[in-house]
């Protein structure tokens, strides 16, 4: 078996490699959502705002190669809590190719911790949204639930205050 490596890139220069693994992160996520009755649009990423936060150091980029091609990636936005300014990541994405799952996106998460502490992060918020199951996997790495995500759809007519 081939080794995978594990890296934190400019995503700007890497943007050609991610958008296939984009795209079916995101039908993945959809077919989710859609299945519990959540309606998701289609995909149409704001590219001009994901490469200017990445030029300003806001969005990492990691990734994972196998074989010389990019089979997992996560976006971490950096920031500060508005409530006492601590320095704070929030996961953005992170996805490996089925293929490709079988401890590489734990391994990759364990990168990205590394890399965080590394940097002076003191917490790092991340949402199992594709794939429920990995919210256990992420408890046994000491994730520590924090709240519940939840979902309100609003209509085209409707209005919530009357």
């Amino acid at each position: 078996m081939s080794e995978y490596t594990f890296h934190q890139v400019n995503g700007v220069e890497f943007h050609d490699h991610l958008m296939t693994l984009c795209r079916d992160h995101y039908a993945e996520m959809r077919e989710r959502l859609e299945a519990d009755g959540i309606a998701v649009s289609d995909f149409n990423p704001r590219v001009d705002v994901y490469m200017q936060a990445m030029n300003a150091g806001n969005l990492l980029t990691y990734i994972v190669i196998h074989e010389r091609a990019v089979v997992g990636y996560s976006f971490i936005w950096l920031t500060s809590d508005m409530h006492n300014g601590d320095f704070i990541a929030r996961e953005d994405t992170v996805f490996v190719a089925k293929p490709h799952r079988k401890g590489v996106g734990k391994r990759l998460v364990k990168f990205i911790l590394d890399d965080l502490a590394g940097r002076g992060v003191k917490r790092l918020l991340i949402t199992p949204a594709t794939d429920l199951r990995v919210g256990k996997i992420w408890k046994r790495m000491g994730f520590k639930p924090a709240a519940e995500l939840m979902i309100y759809e609003f209509k085209e007519t409707e209005h919530v205050c009357t």
